[in-house]
């Protein structure tokens, strides 16, 4: 069976994060998984539904290219990215997801942040119906994938509110999911492996233990 995964980088739709593209890139191949960056819409070009539209459409590229599985890996507004393309209706069989792993992701469009996000994406006069349409929490459906997200309580760009809401969608829906919330941690941590970043510099350690019990890392 061939796997890929994509990663998505964060950055607000606004630009794409070098912090969260090609180190991820070899975490992941480093744990024996193919993966990829793919650079989705950002800044005038993002609005929505360009960035699904686009997402969906490398889905089906790297499906096209030979990928049984696809997997994605998001990155706060590419968090979001991810989990808007897991979750959205109207998906065809290609452009399934098999796997959603979530760092400090943006979830909520109706919440007061992250501003920057939703006004590249939306506007900041979207109407509540779009803002709640391109709101992961309220998407999750039993049909969802698997999960993995993880945040910082002390998250001041995108706070932790946004990783509760989805985490308790996905637990409603009874959907298969790992949340972790750590103490202490700036916004965009990226692999988490530097000085003063505390205990989110597990997050690694245990999304491997969960790729592996989901099949997707040999036991």
């Amino acid at each position: 069976m061939s796997d890929h995964v994509i990663v998505l980088p964060g950055g607000g739709y606004g630009r794409l994060s070098d912090n969260e593209s090609t180190t991820i890139v070899a975490w992941l191949e480093s744990l024996g998984l193919s993966a990829s960056v793919f650079a989705y819409p950002v800044g005038a070009s993002a609005r929505h539904p360009a960035v699904l539209d686009a997402v969906r459409g490398e889905i089906r590229a790297r499906r096209d290219a030979g990928a049984d599985r696809v997997a994605l890996v998001g990155f706060s507004a590419g968090g979001h990215a991810a989990g808007h393309a897991a979750l959205a209706p109207g998906a065809s069989e290609r452009e399934r997801v098999d796997l959603v792993l979530l760092s400090y992701p943006v979830v909520s469009m109706l919440l007061p942040t992250h501003q920057g996000s939703r006004e590249n994406l939306i506007g900041l006069d979207a109407s509540p119906e779009l803002r709640a349409a391109t709101s992961l929490d309220l998407l999750v459906t039993p049909a969802a994938p698997p999960f993995f997200v993880w945040h910082t309580a002390a998250d001041d760009a995108v706070p932790v509110q946004h990783s509760y809401l989805l985490g308790m969608a996905l637990a409603a829906a009874g959907v298969r999911h790992a949340l972790h919330v750590f103490p202490r941690g700036r916004h965009g941590l990226n692999l988490a492996r530097r000085d003063g970043d505390g205990d989110a510099a597990l997050w690694t350690s245990l999304a491997e233990s969960w790729l592996r019990e989901e099949g997707w890392l040999p036991r």
